[in-house]
């Protein structure tokens, strides 16, 4: 029997409806939405698509959004007064600074420069101190490892007790999602493995998994014969392995895969995310929860 496959865009499309409801409900009661500003630094073309994406959910929700485009030869001095003058501004609650920088900035130091309080991307060392610590002090957890608990509790999958097992020790998504489920709370209580490409004997660690979470940037690395039947996979890995023309627009796009055998793996899986279509369209959502998130914080009704 294949698999339940979690799909993201219909998960998403819920949290949206739900954070919408809120907003309208904060904005007639306050008086005030949540604001959120993208900067963005030069013309990437992956980096103004993704921009717009966000742009585009934001003030679908209602949100005041503030897209702040910056010339490629911005001065590091000069965007990090630009992160400053957007950390005093009182309407704005959430800064994101898109990734990456041109060469001659230094990432970690503008993402450092960003308010915690303001960080809804979580990337801050603060938050990924709240976050080590768990439970209240958790203002903003990172977008993608939040969408992929949020896949897994609302599809029914048990975590308290589980065997989970993360594949990859990225500071984006393995380490993060393996501490988040490994905490006291709703989605977790889990006893997590992380294991990377490096690990002896990565197919019997993966095997014994209750929810398996991939995350290695390898295309097709997992097989199927490393699953545990019934296990719930959450593949994280977007990977280009080549082209192909759209029906649609007769133009080149890309033909993705994830780390894991989908058709193969869905066989024996009880739950699994596609690519793509699974976790990608979580992480603007938990963008937008977090972006609200901070505005509650700043009323003190969170």
């Amino acid at each position: 029997m294949s698999a339940k496959i979690i799909k993201g865009t219909e998960i998403r499309n819920v949290i949206l409806e739900e954070i919408e409801a809120e907003v309208n409900e904060i904005k007639e009661k306050h008086g005030v939405s949540p604001g959120l500003v993208t900067i963005l630094v030069g013309e990437d073309p992956a980096s103004i698509s993704y921009v717009t994406a966000k742009i585009k959910t934001a003030q679908k929700l209602g949100f005041k959004e503030i897209q702040d485009t910056q010339p490629v030869d911005l001065s590091e001095d000069a965007l990090l007064e630009l992160v400053d003058k957007y950390n005093n501004d009182d309407s704005i609650h959430g800064i994101l600074v898109q990734l990456p920088l041109p060469k001659h900035v230094d990432d970690k130091k503008v993402l450092n420069a960003i308010d915690p309080d303001k960080d809804v991307d979580g990337f801050h060392p603060v938050n990924v101190g709240r976050l080590m610590i768990g439970g209240d002090e958790v203002k903003f957890p990172p977008c993608t490892p939040a969408g992929i608990q949020e896949m897994i509790v609302r599809s029914g999958v048990e975590t308290s007790g589980a065997e989970v097992v993360v594949v990859g020790r990225s500071n984006i998504v393995g380490k993060p999602i393996a501490n988040m489920m490994l905490q006291k709370g709703e989605g977790a209580n889990s006893t997590v493995t992380i294991v990377h490409t490096r690990t002896k004997d990565l197919a019997a660690h993966c095997k014994r998994a209750d929810i398996l979470i991939v995350a290695a940037g390898v295309p097709g690395l997992v097989k199927p014969e490393w699953i545990k039947p019934g296990a719930c996979v959450i593949d994280v890995g977007v990977n280009r392995v080549g082209e192909k023309i759209s029906e649609k627009t007769g133009k080149k796009i890309a033909i993705l895969s994830g780390d894991v055998d989908f058709d193969a793996a869905k066989e024996v899986a009880g739950f699994i995310t596609p690519v793509p279509g699974g976790v990608g369209p979580m992480t603007i959502t938990m963008l937008m929860k977090n972006t609200l998130k901070a505005l509650k914080f700043s009323l003190g009704i969170a």
